[in-house]
């Protein structure tokens, strides 16, 4: 008589020369009652009364078994993760400014949807393709929420978000192993699992737009080259979960990964020519992409090519998953150091960059005081001279600023809205350049563009409070 232990690892599809996906061996782990050494064979196929016996009895005795309740990770899984990705971060945007909800309330109406998509999640005896990735869209938005909660009302920093949920997520994984032994999808058929499961899932969209936002916003990148820098680290862990890296530890980083680079592709097709981007608009982007999920879902629903057969999904070689602690130790330290040290090399030369145009401006300024009369003269013939910002200059917003404000007072409400657009496009690139000199100017600034974009944008737009945005804007860029 025998006991089996049957442990789950997810494997990153990879897709053979004649374009089948493959998703690796199953095999099971019988250990005897008596102590034997344990051998290892094929899974022979089982009735479901069998399968539902054959599993440990550690990690199912606290909740009731299930079929898996995820799906098989082949390029399906990875397609609408990345679509689902870009889609959310739409949806947000646009009920946050299109809807003028606010942060604040997007917030909550999305923590609500989200509620109600896990109650039905958990609710399922199985994976259904519907419910689950509606679940993943939802908690998408909600942690790219989360994150932009702390940066824009509590005013954390996007390093302190990053380091935050760099150490939720460790902490659920920690609490994930020790209580289950695994943290493989692939084992994903008990409430408690599934549970610790949608946790991580939180946390690493949470995580994922903190890192994206830091290389992107703050260190100055911009959202394609973050794209191709993230593109780049997950095909380096495909390579090297190829070459041995575990698992598990694999398909958690690029899953991470998987978040700014959806970021990265929806905002290369919605940005106009001018800044690099195909001009497709954020709407047009998101129904694409909506389109794209809605039919791949269905065709997975239809075909059920991702539902996790039984066998793997409760029998596979224990022997996959060792040495994984001592690799995500090493792979942890690797990213510490090299992520640190890009981070000390890219703030450097952006405070060069601020200090030498401060020192422009310097000179600029204190040539044109020795200009005297001259200058006083030229300004009351051009127009009146913009006091100095310890932000530096600011006159491209001012006259972004002023051409919207100009449209609206002759009536061209569509042409004021498609100016602000390059209102934000300039002030999102400027950001890594403005913010290190006067945080809390900065900040001011970014709260008035903030409302100026929710007026214009709103599905019904108010032409006086469109109008008085404009001029708090206009009064606090000098």
């Amino acid at each position: 008589m025998s006991d089996a232990l049957w442990l789950g690892v997810p494997a990153v599809p990879v897709i053979s020369g004649h374009g089948h996906v493959s998703v690796g061996p199953t095999l099971s782990i019988s250990t005897d009652v008596a102590g034997r050494s344990p051998k290892c064979r094929s899974a022979p196929r089982q009735t479901a009364r069998e399968r539902g016996s054959m599993t440990s009895q550690h990690a199912l005795a606290p909740s009731r078994q299930l079929l898996s309740k995820v799906p098989e990770v082949t390029i399906y899984f990875w397609i609408i993760k990345v679509l689902c990705t870009t889609v959310g971060e739409a949806a947000a945007d646009f009920l946050n400014v299109n809807m003028n909800f606010g942060l604040t309330g997007v917030s909550v109406v999305t923590g609500v949807l989200l509620a109600v998509a896990l109650f039905f999640q958990f609710a399922a005896p199985q994976y259904r393709p519907g419910r689950y990735w509606l679940t993943v869209a939802l908690v998408s938005v909600f942690g790219t929420l989360v994150t932009d909660n702390l940066t824009d009302n509590a005013g954390l920093p996007l390093e302190a978000s990053t380091l935050i949920f760099s150490v939720l997520l460790a902490l659920t994984f920690a609490g994930w192993y020790l209580s289950e032994k695994t943290l493989s999808i692939h084992s994903i058929f008990t409430r408690r699992r599934e549970a610790f499961y949608w946790l991580a899932i939180l946390f690493t969209f949470a995580l994922g737009t903190a890192t994206g936002d830091l290389m992107a916003e703050v260190l100055g990148l911009g959202y394609l080259v973050t794209g191709v820098i993230v593109a780049a680290l997950i095909a380096v862990f495909a390579i090297a979960w190829r070459s041995g890296l575990n698992s598990v530890l694999a398909f958690w980083v690029i899953y991470i990964l998987t978040r700014p680079l959806g970021a990265s592709v929806g905002d290369y097709l919605s940005q106009p020519p001018t800044q690099g981007g195909l001009g497709l608009g954020a709407t047009v982007t998101s129904l694409i992409f909506t389109a794209a999920i809605v039919g791949t879902v269905t065709y997975l629903a239809v075909t059920k090519a991702d539902i996790i057969a039984s066998e793997a999904a409760v029998a596979t070689d224990e022997a996959a998953e060792r040495g994984g602690l001592l690799q995500t130790i090493v792979v942890v330290a690797i990213v510490v150091v090299a992520g640190g040290a890009g981070y000390f090399v890219r703030t450097s030369a952006l405070q060069s960059d601020t200090t030498g145009s401060d020192s422009t401006a310097q000179s600029v300024a204190t040539g044109g005081q020795a200009a005297g009369a001259g200058q006083e003269a030229q300004a009351a013939g051009g127009g009146q001279a913009a006091p100095a910002s310890t932000l530096g200059d600011l006159s491209t917003f001012r006259g972004i600023t002023q051409d919207t404000l100009n449209l609206l007072d002759g009536g061209d409400q569509a042409g004021a809205t498609a100016r602000v657009d390059d209102l934000e496009i300039e002030w999102d690139n400027a950001q890594s350049r403005l913010k290190p000199r006067d945080k809390a100017a900065w900040t001011e600034i970014d709260g008035k563009i903030d409302t100026v974009l929710r007026e214009l944008r709103s599905t019904s737009p108010n032409p006086a409070s469109e109008k008085t945005a404009l001029t708090a804007l206009l009064t606090a860029l000098g």
